[in-house]
Protein backbone atom coordinates (compact mmCIF):
# COMPACT_ATOMS: atom_id res chain seq x y z
CA UNK A 1 0.00 0.00 0.00
CA UNK A 2 1.33 3.48 -0.85
CA UNK A 3 0.32 6.86 0.50
CA UNK A 4 -0.32 10.01 -1.56
CA UNK A 5 3.40 10.79 -1.75
CA UNK A 6 4.22 7.37 -3.14
CA UNK A 7 6.06 6.19 -0.02
CA UNK A 8 5.51 2.73 1.35
CA UNK A 9 3.35 2.63 4.48
CA UNK A 10 4.04 0.00 7.12
CA UNK A 11 1.28 -0.81 9.59
CA UNK A 12 2.14 -2.66 12.79
CA UNK A 13 0.30 -3.04 16.07
CA UNK A 14 1.10 -0.91 19.11
CA UNK A 15 3.52 -3.50 20.51
CA UNK A 16 6.04 -2.35 17.90
CA UNK A 17 6.21 1.02 19.71
CA UNK A 18 7.22 -0.55 23.05
CA UNK A 19 10.83 0.67 22.89
CA UNK A 20 9.85 4.22 22.04
CA UNK A 21 7.09 4.36 24.65
CA UNK A 22 9.34 2.89 27.37
CA UNK A 23 11.60 5.96 27.01
CA UNK A 24 8.63 8.21 27.68
CA UNK A 25 7.22 6.50 30.75
CA UNK A 26 10.39 5.95 32.81
CA UNK A 27 11.30 9.58 33.35
CA UNK A 28 10.08 12.26 35.78
CA UNK A 29 6.96 13.46 33.98
CA UNK A 30 6.72 16.63 36.09
CA UNK A 31 9.60 18.10 34.05
CA UNK A 32 7.76 17.43 30.77
CA UNK A 33 6.33 20.48 28.99
CA UNK A 34 2.61 20.24 28.27
CA UNK A 35 0.70 22.40 25.79
CA UNK A 36 -2.89 23.23 26.76
CA UNK A 37 -5.43 22.34 24.09
CA UNK A 38 -7.62 25.22 25.28
CA UNK A 39 -5.32 28.25 25.26
CA UNK A 40 -2.03 26.84 23.85
CA UNK A 41 -0.05 27.85 26.95
CA UNK A 42 3.06 25.73 27.52
CA UNK A 43 4.15 24.82 31.05
CA UNK A 44 5.95 22.02 32.89
CA UNK A 45 3.52 19.38 34.18
CA UNK A 46 4.87 20.12 37.66
CA UNK A 47 3.61 23.72 37.38
CA UNK A 48 0.00 22.76 36.57
CA UNK A 49 -2.69 23.16 39.24
CA UNK A 50 -3.33 19.83 40.97
CA UNK A 51 -6.71 18.81 42.34
CA UNK A 52 -6.19 15.45 44.06
CA UNK A 53 -8.31 13.02 46.05
CA UNK A 54 -8.29 9.30 46.80
CA UNK A 55 -9.63 8.40 43.34
CA UNK A 56 -6.89 10.20 41.44
CA UNK A 57 -5.75 13.59 40.25
CA UNK A 58 -6.80 16.32 37.85
CA UNK A 59 -4.18 18.76 36.57
CA UNK A 60 -5.41 22.08 35.18
CA UNK A 61 -3.81 24.79 33.07
CA UNK A 62 -2.60 27.70 35.19
CA UNK A 63 -3.61 30.16 32.44
CA UNK A 64 -7.17 29.17 31.50
CA UNK A 65 -8.13 26.44 34.00
CA UNK A 66 -8.74 23.76 31.36
CA UNK A 67 -8.29 20.16 32.52
CA UNK A 68 -5.08 18.99 30.85
CA UNK A 69 -4.40 15.63 32.54
CA UNK A 70 -6.45 13.15 34.54
CA UNK A 71 -4.80 10.29 36.39
CA UNK A 72 -6.60 7.61 38.36
CA UNK A 73 -5.53 4.37 39.94
CA UNK A 74 -7.41 1.12 40.41
CA UNK A 75 -6.05 -1.99 42.12
CA UNK A 76 -4.76 -3.23 38.74
CA UNK A 77 -4.21 -0.18 36.51
CA UNK A 78 -3.17 3.44 36.33
CA UNK A 79 -5.31 5.42 33.88
CA UNK A 80 -4.03 8.53 32.12
CA UNK A 81 -6.25 10.87 30.12
CA UNK A 82 -4.21 13.58 28.39
CA UNK A 83 -6.98 14.71 26.02
CA UNK A 84 -6.79 18.27 27.39
CA UNK A 85 -3.16 18.54 26.31
CA UNK A 86 -2.28 19.32 22.72
CA UNK A 87 1.15 17.76 23.28
CA UNK A 88 3.53 16.68 26.03
CA UNK A 89 7.28 16.97 25.37
CA UNK A 90 9.54 14.79 27.53
CA UNK A 91 13.28 15.52 27.47
CA UNK A 92 15.39 12.39 27.01
CA UNK A 93 18.16 11.74 29.53
CA UNK A 94 21.61 12.88 28.42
Amino acid sequence: MSDAMGMETLHLDGNAAAGLLSQLFVTDITAARATCSGCAAVAPVGALMLYAHEMGAVLRCTHCGQVMLRVSRTPTHVWLDASGSRSIAVRLPA
